[in-house]
């Protein structure tokens, strides 16, 4: 397939299909004419790009998943490569979690001085809005 259809059935565009292949991240076929040519193989590559980066993986950190599927594996992360980069996301994402958890904490705090702190008392509460808060926390 040429570089539009490729483009159209990966949900992308054809420069940025070109801007992988500068990265090393593609690699196109070319005709005797020059254009370029992919296949099925090349679709499902960057179906596990954009599924990645649908996750907030860094285009460079792509790379392993990429490999992997090059080197013939049936998916992107069954290499030892590739688990260590999900290792390492997977780390960044709970100091992430903890790092909000802490602001969420303080934030909390501060709303509970604030509204003491209001001359005429704190106003009333939504029972719905006071249970959620408690789920969320918990």
């Amino acid at each position: 397939m040429r570089i539009g259809e490729l483009a159209e059935r990966a949900g992308t565009t054809p420069r940025t299909l070109r801007y992988y292949e500068s990265r090393g991240l593609l690699t196109a076929r070319r005709t005797d004419r020059g254009h370029r040519t992919y296949d099925e193989d090349d679709l499902r590559l960057l179906q596990q790009i954009r599924t990645l980066q649908d996750f907030g993986f860094k285009l460079e950190e792509t790379r392993p998943f990429v490999d992997c599927l090059r080197a013939g594996h049936p998916a992107g992360d069954a290499c030892p490569a590739s688990i260590a980069v999900y290792r390492r996301k997977v780390a960044e994402l709970d100091a992430l979690i903890g790092q909000l958890r802490a602001v969420r904490a303080q934030m909390g705090a501060q709303l509970l001085r604030a509204e003491a702190e209001l001359p005429h008392g704190p106003e009333p509460r939504c029972e719905l809005a006071t249970e959620r808060a408690t789920e969320e926390e918990g």
